[in-house]
């Protein structure tokens, strides 16, 4: 998509502080962290979210991609977080599949208020 925040960053349009990057999927720091460790995993193609026919392979890379980027921030023994918010319900801001690896220090239950 032409006007996707996320899609010109994975096309190196815009700048990112780039984590890993493979032919698939790139990994980033969130420009607004909530966490010690907050990185962004998404596919380089765009797809809006989870439900938006993603092939089941490409689902399995980015989650393998968020284990590899916890190992390299350093949170891969410690613990650490994945979420994907869906929606605006589910308060996704960039409409473009993202998966958070949020960690770096011990998390709470919840992640925020549900106003």
């Amino acid at each position: 998509m032409s006007n996707c925040l996320f899609c010109k960053i994975a096309n190196h349009e815009i700048d990112a502080k780039v984590v890993y990057e493979d032919d698939l999927v790139m990994a980033f720091e969130d420009i607004n962290p909530q966490t010690p460790v907050h990185t962004l995993v998404i596919p380089k193609q765009h797809y809006d979210h989870i439900g938006d026919d993603v092939p089941e392979e490409l689902l399995g890379h980015i989650f393998t991609t968020a284990a590899k980027v916890a190992q390299i921030k350093g949170v891969d023994t410690s613990g650490y977080r994945l979420v994907t918010n869906i929606g605006e319900d589910g308060r996704q801001t960039v409409i473009h599949l993202h998966i958070h690896v949020v960690g770096g220090a011990r998390l709470p239950i919840r992640m925020g208020p549900a106003d």
